[in-house]
């Protein structure tokens, strides 16, 4: 019987893992961890974004159902759900939106096309206000009884990729001074 690597190991096959490792290393993501790495946490994060869990239960539980599979997905040992929530909370983010930056600066160069035959760059900038539960994200307090959040997104056209974006608390900063942030 043939058995082939399953298709979530085959898109991590895609990932420069010494580049994640030297990220980590850089903010000591993995110091005093035992079992649940920055990597092992990226990957749980990962499988619950492309197969669409809802919230950490629905991860732990997608997790367990495949739990003889986790090794060979490259997760090595499942997950408790508190770990996941633990790990999330206490690590830094720079970590993982330090990779994020690379996978996209990476991905940039591979689909770089030349659409509109011109010596620069075209690109599209785009805000976007994203309102939130205050019950929930009570750190995205704009008015008394409302919260939200800005997504501020630079769109290459070319490449049909994010070249930046950026979250921000609602009231922090307009779209017009982060253009010129971003000009300047």
């Amino acid at each position: 019987m043939f058995q082939d690597k399953f298709v979530f190991a085959q898109l991590v096959a895609f990932l420069d893992r010494s580049k994640f490792n030297r990220i980590v290393a850089k903010y000591n993501g993995d110091r005093y961890v035992k079992h649940l790495t920055c990597w092992n946490q990226f990957l749980a994060m990962m499988f619950g974004q492309l197969s669409n869990r809802e919230s950490l239960r629905d991860l732990n539980v997608a997790l367990e159902a495949h739990h003889s599979k986790c090794y060979h997905l490259g997760m090595g040992k499942n997950v408790s759900k508190s770990s996941l929530s633990r790990a999330n909370q206490d690590r830094d983010y720079r970590i993982f939106e330090e990779y994020a930056f690379y996978l996209v600066s990476e991905v940039r160069k591979k689909c770089n096309t030349d659409i509109f035959k011109l010596d620069g760059n075209v690109y599209a900038f785009d805000s976007t206000t994203i309102g939130l539960c205050l019950e929930v994200f009570w750190w995205a307090k704009f008015r008394k009884k409302k919260g939200g959040i800005k997504v501020h997104t630079l769109y290459d056209v070319e490449t049909q990729i994010p070249t930046f974006f950026h979250i921000l608390e609602y009231k922090s900063m307009s779209p017009f001074a982060l253009t010129c942030l971003l000009l300047s």
